[in-house]
């Protein structure tokens, strides 16, 4: 009996506690326009609290009750926030339909301001490229990435936005590179390490195209490219995907040396999350490529760590420490053998093994009070080790230090106040460079005015001081300003100039060496370089029926004076390739870019693309007869980039069309040198230098809401096509991703 009585206590106690369960939310986002589910959308109701819709644009909150704020969140898409109240024991459905932004204009951005703004309100042309694009077109490498963008051109690591740059044989940039806004170029040749910037963890990626001296110092005198890694959201997000590739046989069969196949293969990683109020993030790569040439292949690995804590005691406070690490094992690809059957193959003479590693440690503190100002104190400590087991005189240590100060400040309902200062101290150990150090001091100040609705303005000023091994140069002072005007909803007409300057690196001052039949010669007298960008611009978005889209049309003049490039002669240390300011430079051209939406039942249908043409011409040749083009240039090149969506298949569509290279370094051409450094290079020129179109095709197969199977050809016709001379670019290759996100329940 006792027994009994025992069992309905516990099933009555069982039935009581029952009523204190909370409700059920469930319901459906659709597209507004379509009427079609929207799988993926963020659905966010409390801190650290959310999920995500299912491939049936379907989502389920359990245990919940009273009144409660539900916010709807997906690329695209305006956001949507509804307010609900859930009894306890019921059920509630909740469905919501969401509106296509009219365009990708009310993107937000920061490196244009170095404050979040919307891409529509700049002064200066930027481009955005979203993380979907990588995963979309199975892209693995920076530089690839960076060559998808209109108006830009990675010539074997040297980046040329709009024609601002050549080649520099790997030593100096134009471009900085950035994460998450701090600089992230070498400090002993100042060039970009690709192989190193962080894909794995990617917000998204923003281009400045034009000087940006005036907020980023020496650099910057052709633009940026700012690397933003992604924070961790209520919801917890693992994203990996692992690749399997493996090179064709070129169009040219005399050119093929290998027997066995050549196999490429990355693994990627990722994963961001919240405890409580600190935020986790944490990335890894794994990449092996044997490379399509003899003596090209690379391993690859990187590691990234991201802390951020914000402050339970002091309201706007968040700190934290960004760690980065990585290292390659590599063969870089510089002379070919010969253009008859050698052309993949590298000269053994130039050949060397190099080991490559660094760790970045960057902690941060910023404080921010609602929209009034905010203040940001953040570190980069950068140490980079360069080892050639065959070279060791090629070998160097370099370390750096980067600090920044910036304030940001409401002065009045039409001012804001932008300011700050940094100092970058570096140290190089190199038997190639000489020892040397270096310390750059700046100062920097903006302001950006709303004198009247729908007019914005900008003026800001740069004060900066450098001095290498102790000897300084003149203190530089640079000016920009901008305009920005909404003539109608959706039409914004601006007008920017901005000052540059740069800064000689290391390596272009004091880089001696040899290599097979190049003899790199030092050039401590070399002067830094300076230039302006001017341009006029209209940025439009439309609705055409279920059609969306944007538009942008700009006009740009680049100036540069002393500018630095590679020249091939005779000098008293003897024949060889110096870095010189022989160049008083002028570009100038037109970029149109665009994108396109269409939404038909369940078939989704986006275009994007644009074309560039530049006309890069040597100033101080301009009275002679002949016009000589600066090297390494093309007038022309466009992109455009089709995706299609239907249910659970998508396919990319990707063409790259560019024109002829203008003019590249007498020494490849003349009669007397061009043999004894890439032979037969002079009769492949003549009949190969000429436009060409490359196609990417990557269809793709949604498995479930967790797995995406896709299979990529790249360069599908195999055409044949250069970069620099007896720089042969991959022929058609093949390569199958399994890619998954895992977001974890609430």
């Amino acid at each position: 009996m006792r027994c009994y009585i025992t069992a309905l206590l516990l099933v009555a106690s069982y039935c009581l506690n029952a009523t204190d369960i909370g409700g059920i939310l469930r319901g459906k986002v659709i597209d507004n326009g379509s009427g079609n589910p929207l799988s993926g959308v963020y659905v966010i109701y409390g801190k650290n609290l959310g999920t995500t819709t299912d491939q049936d644009g379907a989502y389920l909150i359990q245990d919940v009750s009273g009144k409660i704020k539900i916010t709807f969140q997906f690329i695209g898409y305006i956001s949507v926030t509804r307010e609900v109240v859930v009894n306890e024991g019921e059920t509630t459905v909740l469905d919501v339909s969401l509106d296509v932004k009219v365009s990708e204009m009310d993107q937000v951005v920061v490196s244009a301001n170095r404050t979040e703004q919307k891409i529509a309100e700049l002064s200066v042309s930027m481009d955005i490229i979203k993380t979907p694009f990588l995963s979309g077109n199975h892209i693995t490498d920076a530089q690839e990435l960076i060559n998808k963008n209109p108006g830009i051109e990675v010539v074997d690591g040297q980046a040329s936005v709009r024609g601002g740059s050549g080649y520099s044989y790997g030593a100096g940039s134009r471009v900085l590179a950035l994460i998450d806004g701090l600089p992230f170029n070498s400090a002993d040749a100042g060039n970009i390490k690709w192989q190193f910037l962080p894909l794995e963890n990617l917000s998204q990626v923003e281009i400045i195209k034009g000087a940006s001296s005036v907020l980023y110092g020496s650099s910057a005198l052709n633009g940026i490219i700012n690397f933003r890694t992604a924070d961790a959201t209520n919801t917890p997000v693992t994203r990996f995907f692992v690749e399997a590739g493996i090179f064709g046989k070129p169009r040219n069969r005399d050119w093929v040396w290998w027997d066995t196949p050549r196999f490429f293969t990355t693994t990627s990683i990722s994963h961001l999350q919240k405890f409580g109020k600190t935020d986790l993030g944490i990335s890894g790569n794994l990449t092996t490529d044997e490379g399509y040439r003899r003596l090209n292949g690379e391993n690859l690995g990187r590691i990234n760590l991201k802390l951020k804590h914000f402050s339970s005691k002091v309201e706007g406070l968040n700190y934290g420490l960004n760690i980065s690490s990585g290292f390659t094992h590599k063969k870089d690809f510089l002379l070919w053998e010969n253009a008859e059957t050698g052309a993949l193959k590298q000269n053994e003479s130039t050949a060397a093994e190099f080991h490559g590693d660094f760790i970045s440690v960057d902690p941060f503190i910023s404080l921010k009070k609602a929209d009034r100002f905010s203040h940001d104190l953040r570190m980069r400590f950068h140490s980079a080790r360069n080892r050639l087991p065959d070279r060791e005189q090629n070998n160097s240590d370099a370390i750096s230090l980067y600090s920044e100060y910036l304030l940001r400040y409401r002065l009045s309902e039409f001012l804001d106040l932008t300011a700050g200062f940094s100092e970058n101290y570096s140290k190089v150990r190199s038997n190639f460079f000489g020892d040397h150090h270096s310390l750059n001091l700046a100062g920097f100040t903006q302001l950006e005015m709303r004198p009247v609705n729908r007019l914005k303005a900008v003026a800001g000023l740069r004060i900066e001081n450098y001095s290498l091994d102790g000897v300084n140069e003149k203190i530089v002072p640079i000016f920009r300003a901008g305009l920005n005007w909404q003539g109608a909803d959706y039409t914004y007409l601006r007008a920017s100039f901005g000052q540059g300057y740069r800064f000689p690196s290391i390596a272009e001052k004091y880089a001696s060496t040899t290599l097979g039949s190049i003899h790199l010669i030092p050039n401590p007298d070399i002067l830094s370089e300076s230039g302006w960008n001017a341009e006029v611009g209209v940025k439009q978005g439309f609705m055409l029926g279920k059609i969306t889209g944007q538009a942008d049309l700009s006009l740009f003049l680049m100036n540069n004076s002393n500018l630095i490039e590679f020249y091939f002669g005779l000098y008293s240390e003897g024949l060889g390739f110096r870095a010189d300011n022989l160049e008083e430079a002028r570009v100038y051209g037109t970029e149109l870019e665009f994108g396109l939406n269409r939404q038909v039942a369940s078939l989704n249908i986006s275009a994007t693309g644009g074309y560039t043409y530049i006309y890069p011409v040597d100033k101080s040749a301009i009275n002679n007869e002949n016009v000589v083009y600066l090297k390494h240039r093309r007038k022309h090149s466009g992109k455009l980039y089709i995706n299609t969506q239907w249910k659970k298949l998508d396919l990319g569509l990707n063409i790259n069309i560019r024109s002829k290279v203008l003019n590249i370094d007498d020494v490849f051409l003349n009669i007397f040198t061009r043999e004894a450094i890439l032979p037969g290079f002079y009769d492949y020129w003549q009949e190969d230098n000429k436009g060409y179109m490359t196609i990417d095709a990557i269809p793709g197969y949604h498995i479930s809401d967790r797995f995406t199977l896709s299979f990529a050809v790249k360069n599908l016709t195999n055409t044949e096509y250069m970069g620099r001379p007896g720089d042969i670019q991959p022929q058609r290759n093949y390569s199958l991703r399994i890619s998954g996100k895992f977001p974890a329940s609430p």
